[in-house]
């Protein structure tokens, strides 16, 4: 069965807060809920960005997510 909205949403913050890696593709939050469709989980992450609880990040090439602070920090240290 799929998660809600929000389970969904506490899931992907989780999973972006926990991961090695402070910037990650949309993919590797399809873990999150194996039962939700990639493009509703495109979705859910983008209405995140939108409420500051998620951030874009471009390498010029492709888009990632990231929490706003991780990322911020990863660049200012200069990993």
């Amino acid at each position: 069965m799929a998660l809600s909205k929000e389970e969904l949403k506490k899931a992907i913050e989780e999973k972006a807060a926990n991961s090695p890696k402070p910037q990650l593709y949309i993919k590797d939050f399809y873990a999150c809920d194996p039962d939700t469709k990639p493009r509703d989980m495109k979705n859910v992450a983008n209405e995140m960005v939108r409420e500051g609880r998620l951030a874009f990040w471009s390498s010029g090439s492709t888009t990632m997510y990231g929490i706003p602070a991780r990322i911020q920090n990863e660049e200012g240290s200069g990993s």
